[in-house]
């Protein structure tokens, strides 16, 4: 039996993705989100017959005879959610649509989009949106693109190329080769990119057309399914008014009844009995839709809301499974315990502690550190524990004393331990900035690092006294230097001629004390122990003196300069 694929909209925030399925369901959703921004995932089912009225004449001018029963389009808010909605080893999605205005191009949330695509392997096309807003442009409504496209003025067509064709260039240093859709030969090896727009409709028709096409060409094997347990992935936990808690979920195999016992996963999985199953209705948004129809059962693919007792306990992005007979469960909650701990890490090597919102968003997490060879001590679901905290503060390298906290809230009490303990949180809800901001401590952690074990050991250097710049002959004596080799500072020993005659008190460039003096410099140092014209005068060259330990810590830093100098003033 072939099933609806499963369809992710996902892309940056506020280039269009709730707009443009807005469109294709004849919904007005974004209107009634928060700042128009999508705050949860949402799922609709478009049947195949609205596939046939919205595509209308386009599938007869393809030759596209279809054959699948309908998609199931699942909108997230940026990237996050989408890593949520897993299955072992996976996203559940068949197919992604990756929204970016054609305006803006590549944005932060749509390089993290990108890299997830990657790390699941989910095919995936372009809806390349807000061309309405392209300079010049005159909108069809609901045209499809080519055609509203001849009808442009010559000069609005060759913008909306330069735009696309930056696009194209953008996924190309990013490792894809991509098309304008109606110019792609081999969709196995290009991506196709679709003009269109949200508000106005053009272009629409082709990216339904994209995925339905796509989808039934190259997807026939993953989109059968098998009968019997229905397994799926909470989408979200929410309580519902005389209903009490409830689970949104999106099943994608097999079928789920009233009556059955819903297994849900996680680090310690339970069952609990299904008393109703609410579906909304076919082209409406299961996030936001408040008229649900009950049925008895629900075949995959689909969205569906789940009531049953216990299921505050339940968490986004754990797997549910679905059977009919008591004696399975134990089997099935052993299954999802080890698909759990599959996931969560625990070594006994020193490294960062992970901690995520969801099961799919630490998996991603650690695929990317891996990838980076970040060594990682744990990777866990939930907030940062106290004994995370312990665990990190008992590392004794300051490069793994790190914790991540991936769209987890911290409060100001743990940072404020945290900072005390000199432990490194990095929090984000993007992936990639999160790696980021790693690379940057660990860059700056290692300028510290250098500078502490510089300021530890005496460097070489050769100054020279100059000529009338006598201030005070002894106890201290204070002169006017030039550093003609190397670096001073304070506490620097200095000899003449190999005899040791005093070391550096203070350091002045102008009137005001410094720490240390670099080559090509002139500045007044006191010198405690030499009495100028009994041991030292003006024109002198006095040099560092430079001990043993000096030396090997200046050959392990690399400073070969300064080892050449050291060796030459010994």
């Amino acid at each position: 039996m072939i099933r609806q694929p499963i369809v992710c909209i996902l892309g940056h925030v506020d280039h269009g993705k709730t707009s443009l399925l807005d469109k294709i369901r004849g919904t007005a959703v974004v209107a009634k989100e928060a700042g128009a921004i999508t705050q949860h995932v949402g799922a609709s089912y478009i049947p195949l017959e609205s596939i046939r009225k919205i595509c209308g004449p386009l599938l007869d001018r393809m030759n596209l005879k279809v054959e699948i029963p309908g998609l199931l389009f699942l909108d997230t808010p940026g990237h996050s959610a989408f890593v949520s909605i897993r299955e072992r080893g996976g996203s559940i999605a068949d197919i992604a649509v990756l929204v970016i205005d054609i305006n803006q191009g590549i944005q932060a949330q749509t390089d993290e989009a990108i890299n997830i695509l990657k790390t699941f392997k989910t095919p995936f096309i372009i809806a390349a949106t807000k061309i309405d807003r392209v300079d010049g442009w005159v909108s069809n409504k609901d045209l499809c693109f080519f055609e509203s496209f001849a009808k442009q003025p010559q000069h609005v067509k060759n913008k909306a190329e330069e735009k696309l064709y930056r696009l194209v260039g953008q996924l190309s240093e990013r490792g894809f080769e991509s098309e304008r859709y109606d110019r792609v030969s081999d969709f196995k090896k290009v991506v196709a990119i679709i003009p269109c727009s949200g508000v106005t409709g053009e272009g629409v028709q082709e990216v339904l057309m994209m995925v339905t096409g796509l989808a039934q060409s190259f997807l026939k094997k993953e989109l059968e399914t098998t009968e019997g347990m229905g397994k799926g992935s909470i989408l979200e936990v929410k309580e519902m008014k005389g209903m009490g808690m409830t689970v949104d979920a999106i099943l994608y195999d097999g079928q789920i009844s009233k009556g059955d016992w819903l297994v849900v996963g996680g680090r310690e999985a339970f069952a609990t009995k299904i008393k109703a199953l609410l579906v909304p209705p076919p082209m409406k948004e299961m996030r936001l839709e408040k008229q649900f129809v009950s049925v008895d059962t629900v075949t995959a693919a689909a969205g569906v809301k789940i009531c049953a007792p216990n299921l505050d306990k339940a968490m986004a992005g754990s797997p549910i499974v679905a059977v009919k007979y008591e004696s399975l469960i134990e089997g099935v909650k052993k299954e999802l315990e080890a698909t759990t701990k599959s996931i969560e890490i625990e070594t006994a090597a020193e490294g960062v502690i992970l901690k995520a919102d969801t099961l799919g968003s630490l998996e991603a997490l650690i695929f990317s550190l891996k990838k980076r060879s970040i060594p990682i001590k744990k990777a866990e679901v939930g907030s940062i524990t106290k004994r995370d905290i312990s665990e990190s503060d008992a590392i004794s390298d300051s490069f793994k004393k790190v914790i991540v906290a991936f769209n987890v809230h911290v409060d100001e009490s743990t940072e404020k331990e945290l900072k005390d303990k000199k432990i490194k949180l990095l929090k984000s809800d993007i992936i990639y900035r999160i790696l980021d901001e790693y690379d940057a401590y660990l860059e700056n952690e290692s300028k510290r690092i250098r500078m502490d074990k510089l300021s530890s050991i005496v460097r070489p250097a050769i100054i020279k006294l100059l000529p009338g710049m006598v201030f005070h002959t002894a106890n201290p004596a204070i002169v006017g230097v030039e550093v003609v080799e190397g670096v001073i500072r304070h506490n620097y020993p200095l000899k003449k001629n190999g005899k040791e005659i005093g070391y550096i008190k203070a350091i002045q460039s102008e009137g005001t004390s410094v720490d240390e003096a670099k080559k090509g410099e002139k500045v007044a140092v006191s010198i405690d122990g030499p009495t100028v014209g009994r041991h030292i005068k003006e024109g002198d060259e006095l040099s560092t003196i430079l001990t043993a330990k000096d030396l090997k810590m200046l050959k392990e830093l690399g400073m070969l300069d300064e080892v050449e100098l050291a060796e030459k003033i010994q």
